[in-house]
């Protein structure tokens, strides 16, 4: 489950993108990027060993969701759709809705009333291995997403039974839907025996299904970075393509190739001042 939960911790917005990759030009049979022979055995043997911790925790990744989506399958969790939480939560039945996104994401837009536990926290330890895996996070899409390297919340069940009786009604809720899934279970796990799971997460809200504390879109919680910056999210483009704004669509897609073009000759700079070429 340790493994799982670290996948989980970063997982890509869509949870497709992060199975693995089929063999193909570049990459082994595993999906991994195959590499320029390097004569030394070390080297050879980490990228294996490296290659293979990867293709376990993706493993692990499947199974759980798995597992997480059988809850919902033999009834042990409702599913709702954002609209039906709403309606829950009006019908003043005591239902509570806990909402397990990072504190950034409740920051930017929340549901009137919920409690708020975060399920995984932005990792702030300052060791090499912490420090490698923030870079690696930003290097591979984070600049992008706005997205930032997250560890487990080691107290989210501590926090959640502090706030919420194990008697009462609870209604779990992310921005996408997949790490809420995965709180069910420890919730169900801890005593919880009446559990909502809202299927795709805030990003499926349309305006007037949830009690919103103030009048902010809760879809716009979880985008950030250069995607964001550009317009280029799926959230913004669904906006733009309802508004009939065709012209804000070329204009983006033009700003987003002129950044992959700055960033590829930053690439080249940086590789030719060292020693590269």
């Amino acid at each position: 489950m340790a493994l799982a939960q670290r996948a989980l911790a970063n997982a890509p917005a869509s949870y497709a993108s992060s199975r693995p990759r089929a063999a193909g030009p570049g990459r082994d049979a595993l999906g991994c990027l195959r590499l320029p022979a390097v004569p030394s055995r070390r080297a050879s043997r980490g990228r294996r060993v490296a290659c293979q911790a990867a293709s376990n925790e993706v493993d692990e990744m499947a199974k759980a969701e798995r597992r997480w989506e059988s809850q919902v399958r033999e009834g042990k969790v409702r599913n709702v759709t954002c609209k039906g939480a709403g309606k829950l939560l009006a019908q003043d039945e005591g239902w509570v809705l806990l909402d397990v996104r990072p504190p950034k994401e409740v920051k930017q837009a929340s549901v009137k009333g919920a409690v708020a536990v975060p399920l995984f926290v932005p990792d702030k330890e300052t060791s090499l291995p912490s420090l490698m895996k923030q870079m690696s996070a930003f290097g591979m899409g984070g600049w992008w997403l706005g997205t930032t390297h997250m560890v487990p919340n080691e107290g989210f069940m501590s926090e959640v039974r502090a706030k919420i009786p194990k008697n009462s009604k609870v209604i779990v809720a992310c921005q996408k839907g997949l790490r809420s899934l995965a709180a069910c279970e420890q919730m169900a796990l801890a005593g919880y025996t009446t559990l909502a799971w809202i299927n795709g997460g805030f990003d499926t809200a349309k305006k007037g299904d949830l009690p919103m504390d103030g009048d902010k879109d809760i879809r716009y919680a979880g985008i950030g970075g250069v995607s964001a910056l550009l317009g280029w999210t799926e959230v913004q483009q669904q906006d733009r393509e309802e508004a009939g704004d065709r012209l804000g669509n070329i204009i983006k897609v033009a700003g987003a190739v002129l950044v992959l073009d700055l960033l590829a000759l930053g690439y080249e700079q940086i590789s030719y001042m060292t020693g590269g070429n």
